[in-house]
């Protein structure tokens, strides 16, 4: 698979979850939130972007992308990929 074909995936599957998103329950959105985070920015954590006065749900949020550093992008996309097709099968 060369890396076009991977974004093209990748891209067809991040429109695929955001058809799906309202549907999803939260574990399952912290995922794809995490591994589409770690596909496009990497380890390049924000974390001013989440300040205290965002809540609990950034906190959930800014954890979980933080259990991928260290995962590269091309592994990201792959995961992000297959978790939205194991949502429609």
């Amino acid at each position: 698979m060369t890396m076009r074909d991977l974004d093209i995936r990748f891209q067809e599957a991040f429109e695929l979850a955001s058809k799906m998103e309202k549907k999803l329950p939260p574990d399952t959105m912290l995922k794809l939130y995490a591994y589409y985070k770690q596909a496009v920015k990497g380890d390049q954590f924000a974390i001013n972007a989440y300040p205290q006065a965002k809540g609990l749900r950034s906190a959930f949020k800014l954890n979980a992308w933080l259990q991928l550093r260290g995962m590269t992008a091309d592994v990201a996309k792959t995961e992000y990929i297959k978790l939205v097709h194991s949502l429609i099968d």
